[in-house]
């Protein structure tokens, strides 16, 4: 059966999914390299683009396009100098908060437990949504990893795979494009119930 918005009680929501990308964990003092913000209209499933900006933080340099900071670089097509041009977070914070002060009824991020902290230790406030990665875990069931005995959590790309089967999408690691993917991601989980939004 489709799924169809219901016709009785309060308009469904838009949210925003943000994905940033980093130099690292935040616990290894990593930077904030790039910032994507998408909106997900939940009634009709729609995913626009509402931020999208390279950032530079205080304390970049040269270490951190090498080990262990430089996965993005090596991973995507950001590269150092790029980010070293980049406007400095002080000067669009604002405009990012702005942004998110849109999303009334909250913000999430696929991997929320490692975007979302990033975002409060720069002092952003937002109202934070569940995470639709634990969402998606029991829907994708896959096998545990190592000595653990719960399903695998599934990375952007597995979860992708298993709702568009046919797609040719690869996870890019630039911050918009996989806010925007895994903008879709969530409307395929809500769609069957599997992300709810608190009450």
């Amino acid at each position: 059966m489709a799924f169809q918005p219901s016709l009785f009680g309060p308009p469904l929501p838009v949210i925003g999914i943000v994905d940033l990308e980093t130099t690292g964990f935040l616990n290894q003092k990593g930077l904030i390299v790039e910032i994507g913000i998408a909106s997900l209209d939940l009634a009709t499933g729609e995913v626009k683009e509402e931020f999208n900006s390279l950032v530079r933080e205080s304390g970049f340099s040269s270490a951190h396009a090498r080990h262990p900071y430089g996965w993005i670089f090596e991973n995507s097509s950001l590269n150092f100098e790029d980010v070293e041009q980049a406007p400095a977070m002080t000067d669009i914070f604002e405009r990012i908060q702005q942004t998110l002060n849109k999303f009334t009824t909250g913000i999430t991020a696929y991997n929320a437990a490692f975007d979302l902290p990033f975002l409060q230790s720069r002092s952003f406030s937002f109202k934070k949504l569940p995470c639709p990665m634990i969402a998606a875990t029991p829907v994708l069931n896959l096998p545990p990893v190592g000595w653990k005995k719960e399903p695998k959590w599934p990375t952007v790309q597995e979860a992708w795979d298993f709702f568009f089967k046919n797609s040719d999408y690869k996870e890019e690691h630039r911050a918009l494009d996989d806010a925007m993917h895994e903008a879709k991601i969530v409307y395929e989980l809500y769609k069957i119930g599997a992300y709810k939004l608190p009450k």
